[in-house]
């Protein structure tokens, strides 16, 4: 118990900033990659959307995941607040701390989540867009080929 007191903030917010640096990583590489991508490289759009759709699960995941983890300190720290209630050395002060630490925790997730969220639509619809210029310039190529 006294291992979790003392590090539960550490290590729920140590979770949700490995989880915010690769949603940030793959966001960027995504981003970066879309800004490049020959679509006339690709000769099926099965595999298109496969190679436009790489490293999006891991964004979706961590805009999934990141409340839970938040929640789960939440949850943890009310725990260990209670227990330290339950044991009669805890002041008013320190159960106000304690709750307001615990809460910390979901605020933690919910700033991780939502940027992964706007990330993760921005993206897909990207995604979209591309797919989109693909099948275009496959009926342009179809429409050129008919006309010779």
């Amino acid at each position: 118990m006294v291992f979790l007191t003392k590090h539960l903030d550490h290590m729920v917010l140590g979770v949700l900033g490995v989880m915010s640096f690769l949603m940030l990583a793959f966001s960027l590489e995504r981003y970066f990659y879309y800004k490049r991508v020959r679509l006339s490289q690709f000769k099926h759009v099965e595999l298109l959307q496969s190679d436009l759709t790489n490293n999006l699960t891991i964004i979706s995941s961590v805009a999934s995941n990141a409340p839970y983890i938040g929640l789960l300190g939440t949850v943890i720290g009310i725990l260990l607040t209670f227990h330290a209630m339950g044991d009669g050395n805890i002041d008013v002060n320190k159960i106000m701390v304690g709750l307001a630490m615990a809460l910390k925790a979901t605020a933690a997730g919910l700033l991780v989540a939502i940027p992964a969220i706007l990330f993760y639509n921005g993206l897909m619809r990207r995604v979209d867009v591309l797919t989109a210029d693909w099948r275009a310039m496959q009926k342009e190529i179809g429409h050129h080929h008919e006309a010779l």
